[in-house]
């Protein structure tokens, strides 16, 4: 009999500090999926839902000996709170968790409300701040507009170059990948702001509701990563890491990645609600109505109690056992993980499919790979990190 694994703790903990936005990006999961559950839920999290979740970080950090946690403040728009409010969130944070515990504080923000206060805040509590921007103004305003459809670019660009003014605050930029846009362009262009990281998304899709393509039969969105992989190759003056591409180099040379996204290893993340309410993978709101809720909340239940919650097993199956019996035999299944668990799914047959990007993601890696034998990087040569 196969002993059963030990179970994975939570050591990134996101909380939703605001539940509204000030642009409106179309594919947007929170806003502008079929789940509309943000529109029940508080504008943003009082400091009495701060206090329980850290009181509740505090436990989950005693039962598993944790001495590092992931703090990541998200929304919507998280600088909706306003300084003085998130400032009195990050006080109450930072005093519940055992003063022992390395609590590294993170904030995902749209940019275009970044202001001199707010870098003030970020300093005193080192607060490292990610910017989500998809390319220059007309590739990030096909889909990121604000609620007069108006561009979101420039203010976007003004926060990130306040950001830059202070050392240690830019953490990176997110882009969700758009074929309509040039993959070198928008790559060059996030480089030119000197990122630390930029993570590359590929947008939400199902096998009910599949991601637009241009051309269906072509794997279109891996031959546009692989664009982007062999530019950030060819340009050793950039610094930056591209998290996507770092991982399958990570994850073919035997090394564990870093995301959620790909990798057979247990995804270790939780969010909590404005109002308490506990969630495992918040993107499965892409998915259908009330997927990603786990009728759990801070205030009555433990950490422990979402790691063990029935939706959550195939974070705790080992291995590939819990994917479609198709990525089972593939043999690049270690390196792709079956691709993001919302990105599995079909009425028919739930999370137990081939990932709507299963092309996608073998051209890439395998274009990944074959580079890396051009170079003579050998399977566990190469380290985490290393293009």
């Amino acid at each position: 009999m196969t002993p059963t694994p030990p179970p994975t703790p939570f050591h990134t903990f996101i909380l939703k500090v605001a539940n509204r936005c000030n642009i409106d990006c179309d594919y947007c999961y929170v806003f502008n999926s079929k789940d509309q559950a943000w529109r029940s839920l508080p504008a943003r999290m009082s400091t009495d839902v701060a206090q329980a979740a850290a009181r509740r970080i505090a436990e989950h950090v005693a039962t598993y000996g944790l001495r590092t946690v992931h703090v990541v403040l998200h929304g919507g728009e998280p600088l909706l709170a306003g300084p003085r409010h998130l400032g009195e969130l990050l006080r109450v944070l930072r005093d519940t968790i055992p003063p022992g515990v390395d609590v590294r504080f993170e904030l995902q923000t749209n940019g275009t409300l970044v202001s001199e206060a707010w870098l003030d805040l970020f300093e005193q509590y080192a607060v490292a701040v990610g910017v989500s921007l998809d390319g220059p103004a007309a590739a990030n305003d096909r889909h990121r507009l604000t609620h007069t459809s108006r561009s979101s670019a420039a203010s976007a660009v003004r926060g990130i170059e306040l950001l830059r003014s202070r050392p240690g605050l830019f953490a990176g930029l997110l882009a969700v990948v758009d074929l309509a846009n040039d993959p070198v362009e928008v790559h060059d262009y996030l480089a030119s702001f000197e990122p630390p990281v930029i993570d590359f998304g590929l947008p939400h899709g199902t096998h009910d509701a599949p991601p637009d393509r241009i051309h269906p039969a072509v794997p279109e969105y891996g031959v546009w990563m692989s664009r982007v992989y062999d530019t950030w190759l060819a340009r050793p003056q950039y610094q930056h890491s591209v998290r996507m591409l770092e991982d399958i180099v990570a994850l073919s040379s035997g090394v564990r990645g870093a995301v959620e996204t790909l990798g057979l290893a247990p995804p270790a993340s939780v969010v909590i609600e404005s109002d308490g309410s506990v969630e495992g993978v918040d993107t499965l709101r892409s998915v259908e109505e009330g997927e990603s809720w786990l009728g759990l909340d801070v205030f009555s239940d433990s950490f422990d109690a979402a790691v063990h919650h029935p939706k959550l097993l195939h974070r705790q199956e080992s291995g590939a056992a819990a994917l479609a019996e198709e990525c089972q035999r593939c043999p690049l299944v270690t390196v792709c993980g079956g691709g993001y668990l919302p990105h599995r799914f079909s009425t028919p047959r739930g999370y137990r499919n081939p990932s709507v990007y299963c092309a996608d993601l073998a051209y890439l890696i395998r274009h990944v790979q074959s580079s890396l034998q051009r170079h003579g990087w050998a399977r566990g040569t190469v380290a985490a990190g290393a293009p």
